[in-house]
């Protein structure tokens, strides 16, 4: 049964540790280098555990961590949006079993409101994952450039 779970400051480096590898991966995608002790830069990775209005999930199948999902408030686009999916990955081992769907929906739910959802253009699974999950809601697509694409939508009070 899939979960989410609250991060707490006693899970940071959990987080830290699953981040970086998320990053990695997002190197085939985005021209990251490594820092001298070999990991990614995240300049706003403390402040998931100080700012209030930043929340980070852990996501769980059972008692197996299977991803994380991290949101913020802080537009792509100049909006004012009251969530913005500022990271998320189901990890390669739990992928293509409809996990990411269906977790997607719970944050959603448990998070009504304005939305942005950015997507590198390369990232194929992302962006059918994303576009996907948010067809109901009737998006309008933001392009920041030829790579990135924001969707902005409002989930309805449930």
């Amino acid at each position: 049964m899939l979960r989410l779970q609250a991060v707490q400051p006693k899970d940071r480096d959990l987080l830290w540790n699953i981040n970086q590898k998320y990053l990695y991966e997002m190197t085939s995608f985005y021209d990251d280098p490594m820092d001298e002790n070999g990991n990614y830069h995240y300049g706003y990775f403390d402040d998931y555990f100080t700012d209030l209005k930043r929340k980070a999930y852990f996501i769980y199948n059972d008692d197996v961590l299977t991803g994380f999902a991290m949101l913020c408030p802080y537009s792509n686009i100049d909006q004012n949006p009251d969530y913005t999916m500022a990271e998320f990955t189901i990890f390669p081992a739990f992928r293509r079993k409809h996990f990411a769907l269906d977790i997607v929906k719970m944050i959603l739910d448990k998070h009504p409101g304005k939305w942005e959802i950015k997507y590198n253009e390369k990232n194929i699974g992302a962006k059918k994952l994303w576009n996907t999950v948010v067809a109901p809601y009737g998006p309008e697509e933001h392009h920041l450039n030829e790579e990135e694409t924001v969707l902005s939508f409002k989930t309805p009070c449930i």
